[in-house]
């Protein structure tokens, strides 16, 4: 009585999402645990069978019966685990779907209480202060590197020439050096080590030669 007046009659506390996906969970290990026990003892009945199929044939039948029964209680618990499974699924999304959702509106929240203690106007005024003295910075840079002031100006196209002209002479001097020394590093090639290689005799004369002295050999 007093299940029914919880299931039905008192109203408790509704369970949180992660406690509801708990529960789940537990009833999901009892029930596998309940088939495992069912497939035992469908194995059992199975065997029970076969030893009394020809000994006993009444009890051969009952185990056969037991057996259809345990089946079809398995049958049972395997749509409910499928049941049960769905649902732990979709809690379990949205269970999660509330995690990010209440991170994304802590993350306004904050965000919105930040931009409350800015000024939009003094960001600007701020922003082009910070451009106006990078180029004063910039300004002072190039009047310390500029070396007029210590007499020290020099013509870049002038620079320019005389080092083409270097490059040029640097070019030249290593086209001299190389040269000649390319030719005279060249091996000499040994004269006693050339051959002449013969000439193979021609067939012709070989069958010729044949012919000849089989001729002698008939004629002696």
């Amino acid at each position: 009585m007093s299940f029914f007046k919880d299931l039905f009659g008192n109203k408790k506390k509704e369970p949180t999402t992660g406690e509801a996906i708990q529960k789940l969970r537990e009833t999901e290990d009892m029930l596998m645990k309940k088939q495992d026990f069912l497939e035992k003892k469908i194995e059992m009945e199975v065997t029970l069978a076969k030893k009394n199929v020809s000994k006993n044939k009444r009890a051969a039948i009952q185990a056969l019966k037991r057996k259809k029964r345990y089946e079809k209680q398995l049958q049972q618990i395997d749509g409910t685990l499928s049941t049960i499974e769905m649902q732990r699924e979709a809690l379990e999304g949205a269970n999660t779907n509330t995690a990010v959702l209440t991170t994304m509106r802590q993350a306004a929240d904050a965000l919105k209480l930040a931009n409350n203690h800015l000024d939009v106007d003094k960001v600007h005024d701020m922003m082009d202060d910070i451009a106006e003295q990078q180029d004063v910075a910039k300004e002072i840079s190039e009047a310390i590197s500029n070396p007029v002031a210590f007499g020290q100006d020099v013509d870049e196209d002038e620079l320019e020439k005389e080092l083409e002209e270097l490059e040029q002479e640097a070019l030249e001097d290593e086209l001299l050096r190389v040269g000649p020394s390319a030719t005279d590093e060249l091996p000499a090639v040994p004269q006693d080590e050339v051959a002449v290689k013969p000439k193979p005799a021609p067939r012709k004369v070989e069958e010729d030669k044949d012919d000849l002295e089989a001729l002698q050999a008939w004629a002696n």
